[in-house]
């Protein structure tokens, strides 16, 4: 492993950790809005508990090794930036219409109080939209790289299909 692609690899660990902790803390303070009975909150808490799981299989480090069959680094590429451009709304939502996303998940807390919490959960969103992006972009990295060592530099685009 040469000195750029281990650098890269770390960079690509340290996106994927943050990237658990952020959606991890985001499941918690979703919850603590006391959203169970309503379906909106439901799929909210399903979207930070599907990036936690893309986040802890990129932190596994499999989806980026080259022997990953295309299909699966594929499979894994396009939930990851589904949840991290659906993450990215969720955010704005929290930030523009507060109050409006509020009423529609039918929180149980204060509407001062589940503002707050609603923010909080925008600012951890926007986090985890822009780490994302960070990580895809890092792991196409080291992907590249190493089909780069493999064939030599000859048929880097073989291991990419769009």
């Amino acid at each position: 492993m040469a000195a750029s692609n281990h650098h890269t690899h770390r960079a690509f660990l340290l996106c994927s950790y943050a990237l658990l902790g952020a959606a991890s803390a985001s499941i918690f303070l979703t919850l603590s809005l006391r959203l169970l009975p309503s379906p909106c909150g439901l799929l909210l808490i399903f979207l930070h508990a599907l990036t936690a799981v893309f986040s802890a299989a990129g932190c596994s480090g499999s989806f980026t090794a080259p022997s990953t069959p295309p299909g699966l680094h594929n499979a894994h590429t396009a939930g990851a930036a589904l949840t991290a451009i659906f993450q990215g709304a969720v955010a704005l939502l929290a930030f523009t219409r507060t109050s409006d996303f509020l009423s529609e998940l039918q929180s149980y807390v204060r509407d001062e109080d589940g503002a707050v919490i609603l923010k909080m959960v925008g600012g951890l969103g926007t986090a985890i939209f822009v780490l994302e992006w960070a990580a895809l972009a890092l792991a196409f990295s080291l992907r590249l790289d190493d089909g780069d060592d493999e064939d030599d530099g000859k048929n880097w685009a073989s291991s990419y299909h769009v």
